[in-house]
């Protein structure tokens, strides 16, 4: 049976990615200097300015508009032709501490004040998915995967000056064509990228499927019949916050699987790790990738539930797709004696105190190897598991 599947990625100058680099590079700041920093920051841009709000207590003293001007001109907004300037635009910061009734829950959860071991409570209730898949070597779904190096070789070609014309706002988009489930070809690339005004679209059309798609894309997974759109419309030079408006989080589809799985209720960047949107979801994908990587399922996908200010899980679901070469029931055994969902033991088995969400804040969350929740570490461990079911 064939069929089509479709992810998209954005470039780091995308008016919502900005948005998330911003909220990330001062949940980094906050973090370098109080790693027990409690920071929930979104960032709100338009052509007009930059509005930072959100709850932070810490203990650390922080240039916040700095880091916005320099965040902004980093990605490549640095020039008034652009529309918008990192060196000019209005910053407004509206920030408040966190709410005393959260930290309650947080500092000390349910369990420990019925009388248990000290440990923090979940920073909230919601459910959070992790996946993992191999249908790829970073075991991630190859449409989201295909379209992110491809937002990121459409960076790298800019800042480099390989395509000096090319500005900073851009998306990209994979269409996979699949057979019985195995990615096979693709069947779609399109890609547009904001441009400067004076080069011609047959050149860069030529220009992005040389140095681009054709550097990125195995060769083998493209034929004949692979269609290829760039800039679709004929022109892309109004771009960034001068076209459109971003805001934190709205990218949550981008930011895990491409739509592939499930996905929770939370968004990711300006968070600290003791909101489990974030640090749960890591831990989810950590957990779906141990399993995948022992053997256990072709396709994983977890789910985790938690209750406010509560440390242990509501619920641990696990679902193979079908994939499974141990049923269901019995993977989450083995989670649940390999792994430990409490936030206490997530923040420390993650090594999530450092200031490291700033990468995480483009080109996905989930597929790059310099994190921790990327370690398939736990795959030997879960296999003596299973040799002894």
């Amino acid at each position: 049976m064939k069929k089509l599947f479709t992810s998209e990625s954005v470039t780091e100058g995308h008016p919502d990615k900005v948005a998330d680099q911003i909220s990330d590079s001062i949940l980094d700041a906050y973090l370098k200097e109080d790693p027990d920093s409690r920071v929930a920051c979104e960032t709100a841009i338009s052509c007009k300015g930059v509005l930072i709000m959100g709850e932070i207590t810490s203990k650390g003293k922080i240039d916040v508009e700095k880091i916005v001007r320099d965040t902004i001109i980093n990605i490549g907004y640095d020039k008034d032709e652009y529309g918008f300037n990192g060196y000019t635009c209005p910053v407004r910061i509206e920030l408040n501490k966190q709410s005393s009734d959260i930290a309650l829950g947080v500092d000390n959860s349910l369990e420990t004040k019925e009388g248990g071991e000290v440990e923090r409570g979940a920073g909230d209730q919601g459910m959070m998915f992790g996946y993992a898949t191999n249908e790829t070597p970073e075991l991630m779904p190859l449409p989201i995967s295909l379209a992110h190096k491809l937002a990121r070789k459409l960076t790298e070609v800019r800042k480099n000056k390989t395509l000096p014309y090319l500005r900073p706002d851009g998306k990209t988009q994979v269409t996979i064509e699949y057979e019985n489930d195995v990615p096979v070809r693709v069947s779609t690339i399109v890609i547009s990228n904001q441009h400067n005004p004076e080069i011609s679209l047959e050149q860069m059309r030529e220009d992005i499927k040389k140095e681009v798609i054709e550097k990125t894309v195995p060769k083998d997974l493209i034929d004949e019949n692979t269609l290829i759109y760039v800039n679709p419309t004929g022109r892309f030079v109004i771009g960034g916050p001068a076209g459109d408006s971003g805001l934190t989080g709205r990218k949550i589809i981008v930011d895990t699987y491409g739509g592939s799985c499930s996905h929770g209720g939370g968004a990711f960047s300006g968070k600290d790790y003791t909101k489990v949107d974030r640090s749960a979801a890591y831990y989810a994908r950590y957990v779906a990738k141990n399993i995948v990587a022992a053997g256990l399922a072709d396709k994983c996908e977890i789910q985790v539930s938690y209750a406010i200010g509560v440390a242990k899980p509501i619920s641990i679901y696990v679902n193979t797709y079908n994939t499974g070469k141990e049923n269901e029931q019995k993977i989450e055994e083995i989670i649940n004696k390999v792994f430990d969902f409490r936030p206490s033991n997530i923040i420390k088995e993650l090594d999530l105190k450092q200031p490291i969400y700033k990468n995480t804040a483009a080109y996905g969350h989930f597929g790059q190897d310099k994190f921790n929740w990327e370690k398939t570490n736990k795959k030997e461990e879960i296999q003596k598991y299973v040799a002894n079911l």
